[in-house]
């Protein structure tokens, strides 16, 4: 996928040296984030793993990375292995347009499948998988280490890709941060 830019937000391929604010992100994230080697495995060593990043220019009009996603394309299914948005950023439709990319991107490699695990408390994840078409086909109890909550196994058959398209390009929300557009 060439990057591209959606409204000021620059979606682009993960290089090593995002690893370190992709990491941050993860660690505001996620309770059992992954270590910054896992990163740098699933560029340099995983033909399966398609890695992105999303950036904004700040006010310095420095670009700055503020999600990441990782998709394991196997076969025909595309696997979303972990996504995340820094929380001083989510809900601004960035998370939305970053998805929506990826998802594209997979379709046109040839994923016929997507699937991807979520916990159960997470509403807001739950609500965009479902805008873009996932729907719960099973339960995985206990499914999450730190916690033992179980984990939602949501699946997407048909891709509408009009539909992601539209939502790739849909506008941020009122009072999102001043987006501005350029490369980096």
């Amino acid at each position: 996928m060439r990057a591209v830019t959606l409204r000021g937000v620059w979606i682009r391929r993960m290089r090593v040296e995002d690893i370190p604010r992709v990491h941050e992100i993860d660690v505001a994230s996620f309770a059992l984030p992954w270590p910054e080697s896992s990163y740098r495995f699933e560029i340099e060593a995983n033909p399966s793993a398609h890695l992105w990043v999303a950036e904004w220019q700040n006010e310095q009009g420095r670009y700055e990375i503020v999600g990441m996603i990782v998709v394991w394309l196997i076969i025909d299914e595309a696997h979303i292995a972990t996504f995340a948005v820094h929380p001083q950023f989510r809900g601004y439709g960035i998370g939305q347009r970053l998805l929506a990319q990826a998802l594209l991107e997979m379709h046109r490699m040839g994923a016929q499948r997507f699937t991807l695990e979520v916990r159960r408390s997470n509403l807001p994840a739950q609500s965009l998988y479902r805008k873009l078409g996932f729907e719960v086909i099973s339960v995985r109890p206990g499914y999450y280490r730190d916690n033992h909550e179980d984990a939602l196994i949501m699946n997407l058959e048909h891709l509408d890709v009009a539909l992601v398209e539209r939502l790739s390009r849909e506008e941020s929300s009122p009072g999102s941060p001043t987006l501005t557009g350029g490369q980096p």
